[in-house]
């Protein structure tokens, strides 16, 4: 059954979390990246067994990466190996302390925009420097762009890599990571991956660790189980970077929550068929998206992306200025996230949420329409 089918407006509104409260009840929210489901089977069985039994201490052993390198291997046909991962918070805290094993403190950072606005906040709460190279004009690797952010950033600098990208949907291949690698080492930067939307691609996920040995990535269940409020990652190295989360410091093991880990890999484990049911419901989403725009808003470009639950929506042609989501919630009380933070290339774009139901997808374009 699709999940994205199961709630509807009147259950979701009775949740408390960011997506529903942040904005007035008269707004129809389809910004940030929580999704509109129940949660699946095996997961609530497990944090409710644990509740039942008391077990909400500190977390301990290595049956969430046990678990991801199972995951792993049946999906990509890859397993990370266990005794070369960490459980970390979650993924951009996870970031954050890859950036301080693998470069100095002010080592600049290059991104690829536009990009998930926190790659910049979290860059810049640590008082460092983003270098952007831009993708090319079909949301790829633009990889002369690559070639002078590495070298205006300098020898010791890291590569934050979005994969699959975010907002854009973009999943990388093989070839590329293979040249992202290949460039980086010539550059001597070091290149830590964000792949928290792996599980959710209609197309071939290639985890970076599989073309690259000296790599640094975070993984998570969060975004493909709706987890994003149990807190837990997990960090993992290739075989060159091994020695780099060695150094890893122990008390950044005490953040995850015990109850998110037992929760994170019960989804990897066993969330399997609802994860498939969930990737159909998307790509039916995705499809009504492209419908809808065409009927309501033909100048609105949309190009459905291969990962993430996320639409990429280029309303340049609409006239609304810069920020089209001032806009579409003043006029059309519908909340989807500027593209303006999301970095160079984001001026009048919006994103959409498209993990929820069909009905409130068809609500939020015909309010964004009746903007005009």
């Amino acid at each position: 059954m699709n999940p994205l089918r199961q709630l509807t407006l009147d259950q979701l509104r009775r949740r408390t979390s960011m997506k529903w409260r942040y904005y007035p009840e008269d707004v129809l929210p389809v910004w940030v990246a929580e999704m509109d489901v129940p949660l699946a089977e095996p997961v609530a069985r497990a944090i409710t067994d644990a509740v039942a039994i008391g077990d909400t201490g500190y977390p301990n052993g290595t049956a969430y990466a046990e678990a991801l390198a199972e995951f792993a291997k049946k999906r990509w046909d890859w397993a990370p190996a266990v005794e070369r991962t960490a459980i970390v918070p979650d993924v951009m805290l996870g970031v954050v302390e890859m950036f301080r094993l693998v470069s100095h403190r002010d080592a600049p950072v290059v991104v690829n925009c536009p990009v998930y606005p926190p790659f910049y906040h979290f860059v810049g709460s640590l008082g460092r420097c983003v270098v952007e190279a831009p993708l090319n004009d079909s949301w790829r690797i633009d990889f002369a762009a690559l070639q002078d952010a590495f070298r205006r950033a300098g020898e010791g600098s890291v590569y934050l890599l979005c994969n699959p990208h975010n907002p854009t949907g973009t999943v990388h291949t093989a070839a590329e990571l293979a040249e992202v690698a290949a460039l980086a080492r010539s550059h001597r930067v070091r290149v830590v991956a964000d792949e928290i939307h792996a599980p959710i691609t209609t197309a071939e996920f290639v985890p970076y660790l599989s073309v690259a040995d000296d790599g640094l990535s975070l993984m998570s269940s969060s975004k493909a189980w709706n987890l994003a409020g149990l807190k837990a990652a997990l960090a993992i190295a290739g075989p060159d970077a091994a020695d780099d989360l060695a150094r890893l410091p122990e008390e950044v093991s005490h953040g995850p929550s015990h109850v998110g880990i037992l929760a994170h890999t019960a989804a990897l484990r066993d969330g399997g068929d609802w994860l498939d049911a969930l990737l159909a419901g998307l790509d039916e989403n995705r499809q009504l998206l492209a419908d809808l725009l065409a009927a309501e808003l033909p100048a609105v470009r949309y190009t459905p992306g291969q990962g993430t639950y996320l639409a990429w929506l280029d309303c340049r042609e609409l006239g609304l200025g810069d920020d089209p989501a001032k806009a579409f919630l003043q006029r059309g009380r519908v909340a989807l996230n500027s593209g303006i933070p999301f970095g160079t290339g984001g001026k009048g774009f919006v994103r959409m949420n498209l993990a929820t139901s069909p009905e409130i997808i068809t609500e939020a374009v015909r309010r964004m329409a009746s903007v005009f």
